[in-house]
């Protein structure tokens, strides 16, 4: 058996793959760039402090904390008999990685609000860190593509973010896609309609599950959780909801006994099915009572795309969260914002034939070795190319043609060039056409006027 030295969910990529995924990253960045949104960059470590609290009770279990420097276990008096692992981590560690890349940029904020023209829009695309159980689209170490906006409560960004989506996904050429939208207020106001033991946050975590383990399953945690079987034949009902977005919300007042939380959350989800800018890119936004994402922070609108036809989750996600710059002492600071998957899209793509179009020729020009004369000319050639931006190498050894010819093939070079004694007579060159076959003898001046 072959041995294995990676750590399983945290990936390596070949040259191949990081092509893909180059060219997809390249799409979203142009994206971001075209709706306004600028760069930044955050550590991919953290103040535990700063993670913990944002995102529930199940998402905190993902985090990966690390331990204090030095002698952990100095001046920590504990009891190894009483104590529990979630009293135990805070005091052997203070750092955690970075678990998604929303409360990084609310602490960049502030920090540096002084210098923020609100309302900033900013993206940023790397690495985050979650403790999960590795499978399919799901690792420990993935790439999230974030854009967000800070400083207004405007339900036009909610707008801006799910036309960002469309573009993005109409230049992957991605199709059988739906956009999924819900309100957290909408779903406060059927929670506060029922009676139970559960708190919101809890009643958001278990609707989270949904996909995962199925609604009957889910019925069962809410059963356990204090609600009748009355009431979750009611959710059930409410999960199911086919049709367009009045019948469904008019589904949902004659059910719900109605509060302020469902009016806001209706009027918030009307706003958004009443603009024409949702149909621009042509993928259907459909309202999903059962949306819930069961990270702490949002609060209002809420969002997902996902596809049709491949059981991978969500492809990209997103919502309104109004509180969570509190938790860094900055007040009336509302923020909105999306996130791409890079592994899932990438996946996605893999599977629906998209990337097949990609010829892995990563080498334009290839010169034969013949010797030392020879090479030294041709590196003079190799040079010129470059200057001209192609990419150009020379074989580095002396070697059998043939298996020069075969290093060609494998690497997918475009043109062989031969520089032997013939050649540097007749100030030629011969070129190689790896793709036909077909070969031609010419100057170096006629080959840089076919570039």
């Amino acid at each position: 058996m072959k041995p294995k030295f990676s750590l399983s969910g945290m990936p390596d990529f070949s040259s191949s793959e990081m092509k893909k995924r180059k060219y997809v990253q390249s799409v979203i960045e142009e994206k971001f760039n075209l709706f306004g949104f600028s760069p930044i960059s955050t550590s991919l470590i953290e103040k535990r402090s700063n993670l913990f609290g944002s995102y529930g009770e199940d998402g905190e279990k993902l985090i990966f904390q690390i331990l204090r420097s030095g002698d952990y276990l100095n001046n920590v008096n504990i009891d190894p008999n009483t104590i529990n692992s979630s009293e135990l981590s805070p005091l052997i560690s203070d750092k955690s990685l970075r678990y998604d890349l929303t409360v990084p940029f609310t602490r960049f904020i502030a920090e540096n609000q002084s210098s923020i023209t609100f309302p900033f829009k900013r993206y940023e695309i790397g690495s985050v860190f979650r403790a999960d159980r590795p499978q399919k689209g799901r690792l420990r170490q993935f790439t999230q593509c974030d854009a967000d906006i800070i400083g207004s409560t405007s339900l036009w960004l909610e707008v801006d973010l799910l036309n960002l989506l469309g573009s993005i996904f109409n230049t992957l050429k991605l199709n059988n896609l739906v956009i999924r939208i819900n309100n957290r207020k909408l779903l406060e106001g059927i929670y506060q309609s029922f009676n139970s033991e559960l708190s919101f946050s809890q009643f958001c975590i278990i609707i989270d599950k949904l996909d995962k383990i199925g609604i009957n399953k889910v019925g069962g945690l809410l059963l356990n959780g204090g609600f009748s079987e009355n009431d979750i034949g009611i959710i059930k009902d409410l999960f199911s909801l086919q049709g367009d977005f009045k019948s469904q919300i008019q589904y949902v007042l004659d059910k719900i006994v109605n509060n302020p939380h469902l009016d806001d959350g209706i009027n918030e989800l009307l706003f958004l099915f009443n603009k024409n800018n949702l149909s621009r890119y042509s993928i259907p936004v459909k309202l999903d009572v059962s949306l819930a994402r069961g990270l702490d922070y949002y609060t209002g609108s809420i969002f997902e795309v996902v596809c049709l036809e491949d059981n991978i989750g969500s492809l990209a996600g997103g919502g309104r969260y109004g509180k969570l710059a509190e938790k860094f002492s900055l007040k009336n600071i509302s923020g909105v914002g999306v996130s791409l998957g890079l592994d899932r899209l990438c996946i996605a793509l893999e599977s629906a034939g998209l990337f097949e179009s990609f010829v892995q020729q990563d080498l334009d020009f290839l010169f034969i070795n013949f010797g030392k004369k020879e090479s030294e000319i041709a590196y003079s050639y190799i040079t010129k190319l470059r200057e001209l931006g192609r990419a150009a190498e020379l074989y580095p050894d002396a070697i059998k043609v043939n298996k020069q010819m075969s290093y060609a093939n494998k690497r997918a070079v475009k043109f062989v060039i031969m520089l032997g004694e013939e050649e540097i007579e007749k100030n030629k060159l011969t070129i190689k056409n790896m793709i036909t076959g077909s070969q031609d003898l010419v100057s170096f001046e006629e080959l840089t006027k076919s570039l």
